[in-house]
């Protein structure tokens, strides 16, 4: 199920954040948003889950507008993983993933043995399971991060979009969250996710968007728009690919 943007403009406050962008994201990978601060990343994967307004062109699901679809009906296909999420009552860990169920139940009803499984399912692959009945106020930045993540994953979406989930969080935590993001995609699911570290998008991302003043710099796997003549035109700084021992490619970043 294809998740396309097409001729995408987005307005906020008057002024132009978006113009012109048209891809088309593929399933059963991770395409990896990047530019710089201001370029417009968070505004695309609001604009992509229909959480903020289009001034212009549509977004598609499997060709469908997602636009015309019922809010529950698109919770159940589009997964949102906001930045910086806040749970603002002291509520349990499990508590803040069951509410990844409710757009799978009618108003008022009680969770169903499916909704049980897909929380525990999800619990068990973000490692939450241990600490399901803390409350989230008292976890850590990565615990609550990954809570966050078994929320989205408990919906069961076909596409998941996050915006930032990696910040704040020690390197460790930062790849037990893309390694949780590669697997929702080797299931079979889409995933969208912005991010500031290229090597990171390097190492995790199938597919590269770059963003840059609001327009596409470019769209394609990883090898072919992150490259170094793309990364200094976008970003401002000089990056090269070099093998590591044990043979995988690593970007890294050389000077201005």
């Amino acid at each position: 199920m294809e998740l396309s943007v097409e001729a995408l403009a987005v307005s906020l406050s008057g002024r132009l954040v978006l113009d012109d962008i048209t891809a088309t994201l593929r399933p059963g990978r991770i395409t990896a948003i990047l530019g710089p601060n201001g370029a417009g990343k968070s505004s695309l994967v609001k604009a992509a889950a229909a959480l903020i307004p289009l001034a212009r062109g549509a977004v598609r699901l499997d060709g469908r507008d997602v636009a015309v679809f019922d809010p529950r009906e698109r919770a159940r296909w589009i997964g949102y993983l906001p930045q910086d999420a806040v749970v603002h009552w002291n509520v349990t860990a499990a508590d803040v993933v069951a509410l990844g169920r409710l757009p799978h139940r009618t108003p008022y009803a009680a969770p169903s043995p499916q909704d049980f499984d897909a929380i525990m399912r999800a619990m068990a692959a973000t490692e939450t399971l241990h600490f399901a009945e803390r409350p989230i106020q008292q976890l850590s930045g990565g615990e609550r991060a990954r809570v966050l993540l078994a929320r989205v994953l408990a919906g069961e979406p076909r596409w998941l979009l996050a915006d930032e989930p990696l910040a704040s969080l020690d390197p460790a935590h930062q790849i037990d969250i893309l390694d949780r993001l590669r697997d929702a995609a080797n299931a079979g699911a889409g995933v969208a996710i912005v991010l500031h570290d290229l090597g990171l998008a390097a190492r995790a991302a199938d597919d590269v968007l770059l963003l840059k003043d609001g327009l596409m710099a470019g769209f394609g796997p990883v090898a072919e728009a992150l490259t170094p003549d793309a990364i200094r035109m976008v970003f401002g700084v000089e990056a090269r690919w070099v093998d590591t021992p044990d043979g995988l490619p690593l970007l890294v970043t050389v000077g201005r």
